[in-house]
Parts: structure tokens; sequence; C-alpha cells
């Protein structure tokens, strides 16, 4: 079986997403792991129903960030994880981590990249007055939503729109992008070359 470990500070909805979709069996995978940085993330909670082990990793409990990588690293290592999953996880990976899985972790980002990236991303299409806003689940690297792009959606920004209801319909997108892609790294179907990824149909 194809295992999964997922990283999330937050509510978890992308979590939840592919949970569902595993359990449905439309993703040919199993999350191993959930790793939060937020004792009191309702991600864990989710996590716990769904009978799925977790881990808190404070980044307060370690000296540096490498530090706190590390230890994230040393808990998915006896796990043979094959792919890592950002899922609202609001940290910088490093190296240890990029190191230890290469082309092996994936973010999903709220917007087109390679526009509007890093935090408030929303805020930041509706600010420039794109027609057009969306979701990208991408590789990661060491830069900030910089990694070769997987798969994109597109979400119409409507000229009402505010930062909630454009959020809205793009988590609704994203709910479908991740597992879509998360299927397709499981099927063997997508290979990277530099900077771009190839999909076998």
């Amino acid at each position: 079986m194809f295992k999964l470990a997922v990283l999330a500070s937050g509510r978890g909805s992308n979590f939840q997403s592919i949970v569902e979709k595993i359990e449905a069996g439309q993703v040919p995978a199993a999350v191993e792991i959930l790793v939060s940085d937020q004792p009191g993330a309702r991600a864990l909670d989710l996590a716990n129903a769904h009978g799925i082990d977790t881990a808190v990793v404070k980044r307060e409990d370690f000296p540096t960030n490498k530090a706190h990588n590390e230890a994230i690293v040393e808990i998915l290592k006896p796990r043979n994880i094959d792919l890592v999953i950002l899922a609202g996880y609001m940290r910088i990976v490093k190296a240890p981590l990029l190191e230890a899985y290469p082309h092996r972790i994936v973010n999903i980002h709220p917007a087109l990249l390679p526009a509007f990236p890093g935090l408030d991303a929303q805020k930041q299409a509706l600010d420039y007055g794109v027609r057009v806003s969306g979701c990208t689940v991408h590789f990661v690297d060491a830069g900030v939503d910089t990694g070769p792009i997987i798969l994109q959606a597109v979400v119409p920004v409507e000229q009402d729109d505010s930062v909630e209801t454009l959020s809205a319909r793009i988590l609704k997108e994203e709910h479908k992008l991740l597992p879509r892609a998360i299927t397709l790294i499981a099927q063997g179907k997508v290979a990277v070359q530099g900077r771009k990824v190839w999909i076998q149909s």
C-alpha cells in the first residue's frame, strides 16, 4: 500500500477530504500518520476519529527550524512513508525533510502559482484585481511555493467576491485536486524533469 504522512496546522479540511476519498476507495493509499505543530489543531481530532496515528511536534520545543524538521523526519522514517502531504501546514519545510523525501513532498496552495505565493493568497488575488484564481498542487522545494507544479484548477473571481467567498470556492476545488494528485503519484504516473512535471495519461 502507498503510504502517506500528512502535516497540518489547522482545521484539516484537506486532510479530511483525503481520508474520505481513501475510505471510499477513490485514492489508492493509506494515511499512516498525521503530524501537527499545533496541539489544538482540529486535524488531530479528525485523525483520531478515523483511527489514524498522530504526533504533535511543536516548534517551540526545538532550538532551530532544522532541529524541528529533524524531529519530524525521525517520526516518519520508521513508517516507510512514500509521500508527505502538506495540508494547511503553516511552516516552511527545511533541508532535513526535503533531503529525506526528495520530490516526495507535495503542497496545496490557494492560488494559481507562480502568482500570489505565500500567505493570504486569496487577498493578494483580490487586491490585484485578477479575473481568475484557483489552486495549485506542487512538489515542495527550498523556496516558498516555488516547486514544480503538478496540477492546477481555475476558479473565477466574481466582482463582489470577498476573501471569504473566494476562499470557500477555491477550497472546494482543493478538496478535489489534492486527492487527484495523490492518486496520480500513487499510480506511478507522475515524473519530474527539472521544473516540468510529466503526467502519464
